[in-house]
């Protein structure tokens, strides 16, 4: 079985001491490939030295996270813009608007998000969609775009039934983590009639782990307990939601292999 983690931050400094090892457990467990979200600026460099390291499996998305949305988003947009148009990476992420930590800089989430998805769609690249206390806000922004050819993911989904195929309405997937394991969350409720078709596998490590690791380090070869948490939940084979999420996935991205 070949797995993707379509949303992890292996960059970041709580793997600093042991990344390499990180990766390799992943590995022998199946999973193969990992997206990259940037967060801003101060996060480029790590990332793409990542990717450099690990070409073949690691590669890096672009985008401004709406938590690092604040006075001088202009700037932070400004180099977001020049890392898309001079390089080579695979999506527009991670952005969005997040109004659950700080509503302070709410209206320039909202212009950030907005000149974000027009790079998107400019450059024909899938869009890793933060979405935190922000569904509808979220919605108001993408109906602006309405008849568009948008694509990408709700990472980290957790909503309803009902916000679940107004997403996969759209055409996004719904990026799916650790949160599935957890014995008070309702997204196996939630999930429970969308198509296996519709959702992709993450951990977003380090954060949110699932059980049995849940409050401590996340990591990517933890993505097998997730993949077979929803094989319980749709009633099929580990190796099925492996297929498929994976086949999915390297599609969304481009990535052929």
């Amino acid at each position: 079985m070949i797995f993707c983690d379509t949303h992890t931050h292996l960059y970041l400094k709580e793997f600093e001491e042991d990344r390499e090892e990180v990766i390799r457990r992943a590995k022998n467990v199946g999973v193969e490939y990992f997206f990259l979200p940037n967060i801003d600026s101060g996060s480029i460099e790590a990332m793409n030295n990542l990717h450099y390291a690990y070409p073949e499996n690691c590669f890096a998305m672009m985008g401004l996270h709406p938590t690092s949305v604040n006075e001088n988003f202009e700037e932070e947009l400004a180099i977001v813009e020049r890392e898309l148009r001079g390089g080579t990476y695979i999506a527009v992420g991670e952005v969005g608007i997040d109004l659950y930590w700080d509503k302070t800089y709410r209206k320039q989430q909202y212009e950030a998000f907005h000149r974000q998805i027009e790079w998107a769609l400019e450059m024909d690249l899938p869009l890793i969609i933060h979405s935190r206390e922000s569904f509808n806000e979220i919605m108001e922004v993408l109906g602006r775009f309405k008849g568009k050819p948008l694509k990408g993911i709700f990472h980290c989904f957790s909503g309803t039934t009902e916000q679940a195929k107004q997403i996969t309405g759209m055409g996004f997937y719904l990026g799916i983590g650790g949160v599935l394991t957890f014995k008070n969350s309702n997204l196996s409720d939630s999930l429970k009639d969308i198509p296996v078709d519709n959702i992709l596998l993450e951990t977003d490590a380090p954060f949110l782990a699932p059980v049995p690791h849940r409050g401590k380090r996340n990591e990517s070869a933890y993505i097998p307990l997730i993949a077979q948490k929803l094989a319980e939940i749709k009633e099929r084979s580990i190796a099925e939601v492996a297929e498929i999420t994976t086949a999915s996935a390297l599609k969304l991205f481009g990535i052929n292999k």
